[in-house]
């Protein structure tokens, strides 16, 4: 198995900057599409922004051009720069990877256990 830890997260007013980070426990045989999702108290877990291994990017709506994922293949990281924060951007961030643990025939997603971000005056 593999742990997904995500760090980064805090309270900061609107307006403000955080950078979210993801790693792995151990080394990885291959890890294809990461992405980062939240959760909002009362509300359902939603996508925020996805990277897949060559580099290509989605992000939700909400977020685009406030957001930036990226990832260091070499350090099996992932990362999210968000600035001009809102309060509406209040949730527990979470981290996913799918990615294959020791082979080629052993692909899953695996969840990291989420940070809260909190953005309030």
């Amino acid at each position: 198995q593999v742990e997904l830890v995500e760090s980064g997260g805090g309270l900061v007013q609107p307006g403000g900057s955080l950078r979210l980070s993801c790693a792995a426990s151990r080394s990885i045989f291959s890890i294809n599409t990461m992405g980062w999702y939240r959760q909002a108290p009362g509300k359902e877990r939603e996508s925020v922004a996805e990277i897949t291994i060559t580099g290509n990017t989605d992000y939700a709506d909400s977020v685009k051009g406030r957001f930036t994922v990226s990832r260091d293949n070499a350090k099996n990281a992932l990362y999210l720069q968000m600035n001009n924060l809102k309060p509406e951007d209040t949730a527990v961030y979470y981290c996913k990877w799918r990615l294959r643990l020791v082979s080629w025939y052993d692909e899953a997603d695996y969840w990291g256990q989420g940070t809260q971000v909190t953005i309030s005056s």
